[in-house]
C-alpha cells in the first residue's frame, strides 16, 4: 500500500546504526511525541476505501452509460490502458517516486544480508507462493462457490498484486516498527529498479500457468511503460530539478507536503472509478469479496513470517529485519490495480482481487508491525558506531 504524505529520509546516513525517523515536519513530530501513529487518512484507510466502494457502486448502478463511456477511453486502439485511471495513477505515483533517492543504493555493500533476504523474498518467493496459495483456494477449497472462469480471474489478480512489492507505504511501516529509514530506502530503491525488469515476465509466466489465462505481453509492457517507467522517470527528473533549484529543505518541507492532498484525492478517485466499473460484480458477488481476502491474508502472514525468520537466521539486526518483513508482506497496489485493468478490463475479477488487497492491507500490516515491536529482543543489537 502506498503512502502519500510520508517522506523518506532525505540523505541516507552511513549504514552503521539505525537513524532517527525522518521525513516528518517538526510540528508533526511534536504532536506525535513518543507515541508513533499514522495520520487520520492512513489510520482509517480501510474506511475510506469502504466509502469509495459504496460511492462507486452507487454511481455504477445509477449511471451505467456514464461509467461505460469512461471505461471506453483508452490510449489508442488496442492499448487497453484506460485514460482516466492512467492520469489518476500518475498523480499518485509521481510524487511518491520523487521521494525515493536512488543514490542510496551506493551504500548497499556495507550491510548486504538484509537486502539480499528482502530481494529473495520479493522476487523468488512472494509471487510464486501467492500463485500456489491462490490456485489451491480458488481451484479447490472454494471450488463449490466459485466458477472456474471466476477462479482464473481471482488467481490472476492475486498474482499481479504479489508481484508488485510495496514502495512508499513501507516507510510508514518502517517508522512504526523503529526500522532504519536509511536502509529501508536502499531496499525500496533496489526493488523499484528490479521491478522494471522482473514485473512483466513474472506476471506473464505465473498468470499463464496458474490461471490458464492468455496474457498479451505487449499490453503488459504498455502497463510497465505507463505505470512504472513514466512516473519513475518523471519523479527522478523532478526531484533532481527541484533539489538544484530550491534546495533540499524546501523540497522536503514545502513541496512534498503540498502533493499529499493531490495524491490522496487521486487515490480515492481511482477507487471510486474502479468500484464503479465493478458495480455489477460487487453487487452480485459479495461472497466472493470475502473469499478473495482469505488467500491474500494467508500470503501476507506467510511471507512476513518467513522473511522475519530468515532475517533472524542470518543475524540481521532488528532495525533492518522489521522493514524487510513488512516489505515482504505489503504491495504496490496502484500498479497492481492498473495492470489488472489493462490486462483484463476494469470490470474483471482480476481487478476486483487487487482491490480487495487494499481493503485488508492497513489493519493487517499494523498487526505485523505490532508483532515486530514485541519481538525485537530476538535480534542482535546493532554494531556500535565508528568514531571519527
Amino acid at each position: 500500500m502506498e503512502a502519500h504524505d510520508f517522506t523518506p529520509p532525505p540523505e541516507p546516513p552511513q549504514l552503521l546504526e539505525p537513524a532517527q525517523p525522518r521525513g516528518m515536519s517538526s510540528s508533526a513530530t511534536t504532536a506525535i511525541g513518543s507515541r508513533k501513529r499514522l495520520n487520520a487518512f492512513e489510520r482509517y484507510l480501510s474506511l475510506w476505501v469502504g466509502l469509495c466502494m459504496f460511492v462507486g457502486v452507487v454511481v455504477g448502478s445509477l449511471a451505467p452509460a456514464f461509467v461505460w463511456g469512461l471505461r471506453g477511453l483508452e490510449f489508442g486502439s488496442g492499448s487497453q490502458i484506460n485514460v482516466p485511471i492512467a492520469v489518476l495513477i500518475w498523480l499518485m505515483i509521481t510524487p511518491m517516486m520523487m521521494k525515493v533517492d536512488f543514490g542510496a543504493i551506493r551504500d548497499v555493500g556495507r550491510r548486504p544480508r538484509g537486502l539480499l533476504v528482502t530481494l529473495f523474498m520479493n522476487w523468488m518467493v512472494k509471487p510464486f507462493s501467492m500463485a500456489a496459495i491462490a490456485w489451491l483456494f480458488f481451484r479447490h477449497v472454494f471450488g463449490p462457490w466459485i466458477a472456474p472462469a471466476d477462479a482464473d480471474q481471482y488467481i490472476a489478480g492475486c498474482i499481479i498484486l504479489a508481484a508488485a512489492p510495496c514502495t512508499a507505504m513501507v516507510f510508514v511501516w518502517s517508522y512504526l516498527s523503529d526500522g532504519d529509514p536509511a536502509y529501508t530506502l536502499v531496499q525500496v530503491s533496489v526493488n523499484d529498479l528490479l521491478m522494471l525488469l522482473l514485473f512483466a515476465p513474472i506476471v506473464r509466466y505465473l498468470v499463464s500457468g496458474a490461471a490458464s489465462l492468455h496474457v498479451p505481453f505487449e499490453v503488459l509492457l504498455y502497463s510497465v511503460l505507463v505505470f512504472i517507467v513514466i512516473p519513475l522517470t518523471a519523479g527522478v527528473l523532478l526531484r533532481q530539478w527541484f533539489l538544484r533549484a530550491k534546495g533540499r529543505c524546501w523540497f522536503e518541507e514545502v513541496l512534498l507536503p503540498r502533493f499529499a492532498p493531490i495524491s490522496m484525492t487521486a487515490l480515492l478517485a481511482t477507487l471510486v472509478l474502479i468500484f464503479a466499473f465493478q458495480a455489477e460484480n460487487i453487487t452480485t458477488k459479495a461472497l466472493h469479496v470475502a473469499l478473495i481476502a482469505v488467500p491474500i491474508l494467508i500470503q501476507v502472514y506467510f511471507n512476513s513470517s518467513l522473511t522475519y525468520g530468515l532475517m533472524r537466521l542470518f543475524s540481521v539486526e532488528y532495525a533492518i529485519a522489521a522493514p524487510g518483513a513488512l516489505i515482504g508482506a505489503s504491495n504496490f497496489f496502484e500498479l497492481a490495480v492498473a495492470t489488472a485493468i489493462a490486462l483484463f478490463g476494469p470490470e474483471s475479477g482480476a481487478a476486483l482481487a487487487t482491490v480487495v488487497g487494499v481493503l485488508i492491507e492497513v489493519p493487517v500490516m499494523l498487526s505485523v508491525c505490532s508483532v515486530c515491536n514485541r519481538t525485537r529482543q530476538w535480534f542482535p543489537k546493532p554494531p556500535a558506531p565508528v568514531g571519527p
